[in-house]
């Protein structure tokens, strides 16, 4: 499990190639891994940004956000994870749908491009929509251009592309376009948001939700979402859902469960405490 490659995309942002050769060789757009660092590591869920069968790894994007994350992304070329376990999750189903607009939110453009890349490569008309707070958050933007008939960029102020948010694209190419299908991977307000603008055009609307996973095989039970008054685990019923199903409320409730514990033992990593006993080192 040694990392081949590593790059930084944008500020706490990490582009790790793998070498993985069991996981690459059966590696499906929307499957992703388990990762543990270390023997006393937590297990953190990410998805399979790419994957080459013939080179035999796989690439993980990770941005930090708390204790576990942090310490990934010092990893170097060289270095390996103890373990990592995958592919998990359900595939997401690649079929010629005509036209599909997908958006991407911020870090929501790794876990979009393997299934656009997938898309696009199946026949589809793609139309991509990246969306992030500024210029130097923006990621993947030469691979998804590569991919897609057309990219559109809006960054929330203004400092590339459009200024404004991705809901504001999304509306302006369902008026000109006779889309089949919107896949929209981001924060979950702005998935929900999506999910808004679609319900009322009646247009099929998928949506990923691997932000809620914790424990990525389904023992946990910290997954839960509602979709269609149904209980579902994200993580191994998902990640991606039919967004237009899905109860939205109780799913940003379920988000920040462990907020207050996250940010605790981020706090003590960087200034050098015990850290929170629930987040081994």
């Amino acid at each position: 499990m040694e990392i081949v490659s590593k790059e930084i995309l944008a500020p706490r942002i990490v582009k790790l190639v793998v070498k993985a050769p069991a996981i690459a060789a059966k590696a499906q757009p929307g499957h992703f891994v388990v990762v543990r660092r270390s023997e006393k590591g937590e297990r953190i869920p990410l998805t399979i940004a790419d994957f080459s069968r013939e080179a035999g790894t796989i690439t993980l994007i990770i941005q930090e956000v708390g204790k576990s994350t942090a310490l990934i992304n010092a990893m170097e070329v060289g270095e390996s994870f103890l373990d990592i376990l995958g592919p998990l999750g359900t595939p997401y189903p690649i079929e010629k749908l005509g036209t599909v607009v997908a958006v991407a939110g911020g870090l929501g453009a790794a876990p979009l491009y393997p299934k656009v890349k997938a898309l696009y490569e199946a026949g589809n008309k793609v139309i991509t929509i990246l969306g992030a707070q500024t210029k130097d958050l923006l990621i993947l933007q030469d691979e998804l251009k590569a991919v897609s008939h057309q990219l559109l960029i809006t960054t929330d102020d203004g400092s590339f592309g459009h200024k404004g948010l991705v809901t504001a694209l999304l509306g302006q190419v369902l008026q000109t376009e006779t889309v089949n299908e919107v896949i929209t991977i981001g924060p979950v307000p702005m998935m929900e948001a999506c999910c808004n603008i679609t319900r009322e055009l009646g247009i099929k609307t998928v949506v990923s939700l691997n932000a809620v996973m914790v424990d990525g095989t389904g023992m946990c039970g910290g997954c839960r979402v509602t979709v269609g008054g149904e209980t579902k685990f994200c993580c191994v019923d998902g990640p991606a859902f039919d967004g237009l199903a899905v109860d939205f409320k109780e799913l940003r409730l379920r988000q920040r469960y462990y907020s207050a514990q996250e940010k605790e033992a981020y706090h003590n990593h960087h200034h050098g405490g015990e850290g929170c006993k629930c987040h081994a080192n």
